[in-house]
C-alpha cells in the first residue's frame, strides 16, 4: 500500500476523531454525507475537464483532489484503506476479465 495515500488516510481519520479548528475536512465531516458526495462529484467533473483540455498539471491537480475527497468519503463510510487495497489486489490478479461489449441502439 501506497505511504502516502496511508498517510492521508491516518491524517483524515484523526480530525474525524479529533476535530481540528479551521480544518477543511472537518467541515466536510460537520456538512455530513451529502456534501462529501458532492464534493466527490465536482472534483470527478474537473478531472474530466482537464483531461479533456490535456493540461497535464491540472490534471494532477485534480486527481490529487479527488483523492482526497474519496478518502474523506471512505472515512465517513467506515471503509478502510486496507479494503481498497484488497480489492485492489483482487482484480490485479484476475486474469482474462475483458468485459463483453454490449450493443446498444442509439435511436432510442
Amino acid at each position: 500500500m501506497n505511504d502516502t495515500l496511508k498517510s492521508l488516510y491516518d491524517t483524515i481519520l484523526k480530525r474525524k476523531n479529533n476535530p481540528a479548528e479551521g480544518s477543511y475536512t472537518n467541515y466536510l465531516f460537520g456538512q455530513g454525507l451529502d456534501k462529501i458526495l458532492k464534493k466527490c462529484g465536482e472534483e470527478c467533473a474537473e478531472v474530466i475537464i482537464a483531461a479533456k483540455n490535456n493540461e497535464r498539471s491540472e490534471i494532477i491537480t485534480e486527481m490529487a483532489d479527488l483523492i482526497y475527497h474519496l478518502t474523506v468519503l471512505m472515512a465517513q463510510t467506515e471503509i478502510k484503506i486496507e479494503d481498497i487495497s484488497a480489492e485492489l489486489n483482487a482484480r490485479s490478479a484476475k486474469i482474462g476479465n475483458l468485459k463483453e461489449m454490449k450493443n446498444v441502439d442509439k435511436n432510442t
